[in-house]
């Protein structure tokens, strides 16, 4: 089950591509639509794909956005929309799939962001740090809960990626390349590159790493 906001044509476009891509290698794939910052769509969300597919043995959960704003600059909406998007939607997801989940072939792989770990000057992400460092929290959290049961929970901190011009949160041709200077290993990671970890993390063979904070930035939290 692929999940987007389908805020905008090119939203949906991408989602049933990438649709397309897994029905290609093999998979059964269901698409759905619907903003994560709503109470209720992440259950419904559960309640579809255990209709369509049967219980749910995995979740990642990627949302997210970068809003830039500043401290001074940004109001209680903002910071509301980043919790209920990238804190609240997760402990929804996972509350409801609890029962799926309490198994030994259970995994949660959360998404968050060097943001919540590295602040500059020049480069400080108030809503969004805080929101995916109270996912990291929930995450951990969920792991202890579920450790018992033999299922994991892992989190993936990603650096500077590689995006398509004109999503959200992609920057102009000069500050990806101020971003890839300001790496230790100075270049972008690749989105194939965090997909990796995380089918590592949903496998069998990670099946003893739970509660687990996994950088995937080519240095840059170190600095």
């Amino acid at each position: 089950m692929l999940h987007g906001q389908g805020a905008d044509e090119g939203g949906r476009e991408r989602l049933n591509t990438v649709a397309a891509e897994c029905a290609r290698a093999g998979a059964r794939v269901e698409t759905s639509l619907g903003d994560l910052a709503k109470e209720g769509v992440a259950a419904e969300l559960v309640r579809a794909a255990r209709a369509s597919l049967g219980p749910v043995d995995a979740i990642v959960h990627a949302a997210g956005f970068a809003d830039r704003r500043g401290f001074q600059k940004l109001p209680r909406e903002g910071l509301e929309r980043a919790f209920a998007v990238m804190a609240a939607s997760f402990h929804e997801l996972a509350a409801a799939t609890l029962t799926d989940l309490a198994r030994p072939q259970g995994r949660v792989v959360a998404i968050s962001s060097f943001g919540a770990h590295r602040f500059t000057p020049d480069s400080t992400y108030p809503a969004s740090s805080a929101a995916k460092a109270a996912l990291e929290a929930l995450t951990k959290s969920l792991a202890i809960e579920l450790a018992p049961s033999g299922a994991t929970a892992n989190i993936i901190v990603p650096g500077f990626t590689r995006k398509d011009a004109g999503l959200t949160g992609a920057l102009d041709a000069q500050a990806w390349k101020a971003a890839a200077r300001a790496n230790p290993m100075a270049r972008l990671a690749e989105p194939d590159e965090i997909a990796a970890l995380a089918a590592f993390l949903l496998s069998p063979e990670a099946g003893h790493i739970t509660g687990a904070l996994l950088p995937i930035d080519g240095g840059l939290t170190l600095m």
